[in-house]
């Protein structure tokens, strides 16, 4: 074996793909899909757009009517998983607020 046969290479990043499975995991979270974001009981929580080959996802520090956004870019799968529990743990605080 050459040293460049010897390593394991992830897959390239799909962020076409990536999105999709991204949706659905945020649809799985109970948050409506409106365009190109997401929505808590009629308040946007997380927009996502499609940027260069990576995904750049915006969520809300507090579901209201016009949120403080701060932004994430997503460049591999690691990224994704990581803000899909943020907004999970995101959820969770805005839950306990109420």
């Amino acid at each position: 074996m050459d040293d460049q046969t010897a390593g394991f290479a992830p897959p390239s990043f799909n962020a076409a793909d990536a999105l999709v499975q991204l949706k659905r995991q945020l649809r799985d979270l109970k948050l409506s899909e409106r365009g190109s974001g997401f929505e808590l009981k009629g308040r946007a929580v997380v927009e996502l757009a499609i940027v260069a080959g990576r995904i750049d996802a915006r969520l809300a520090r507090r579901a209201s009517r016009v949120p403080e956004w701060v932004a994430h870019r997503l460049n591999n799968s690691a990224d994704v998983r990581g803000f899909v529990d943020n907004v999970r743990r995101q959820m969770a605080r805005w839950s306990s607020d109420e």
